[in-house]
């Protein structure tokens, strides 16, 4: 039997699921399942970030309106240049 790291790692949950936070990282878990499952079907990375970003951005739309949304995407990337979203980033 091979044991295997997962394609996009599983968030650990940190004890009791509390209001939005849990919600949210159910729901990123549930997205960690879907897209490892999606590579283990030969679909592509960079296909699966493009559509989740696709999926993401219609639905704040949707909920939240152009601008809004529009204000939210204008924060990403210095969120992004502090490593906000980097995966193998070591929080100490």
């Amino acid at each position: 039997m091979t044991i295997s790291k997962p394609l996009f790692p599983i968030p650990e949950s940190t004890g009791a699921l509390d209001g939005e936070h849990g919600e949210r990282q159910l729901a990123l878990e549930y997205l960690a399942e879907a897209w490892n499952t999606a590579e283990e079907d030969g679909v592509e990375t960079v296909a699966l970030a493009h559509a989740s970003l696709f999926a993401a951005l219609a639905t704040f739309v949707k909920v939240h309106g152009d601008d809004v949304t529009a204000e939210l995407v204008a924060l990403l990337p210095d969120r992004i240049r502090t490593g906000e979203y980097n995966l193998d980033r070591v929080l100490q």
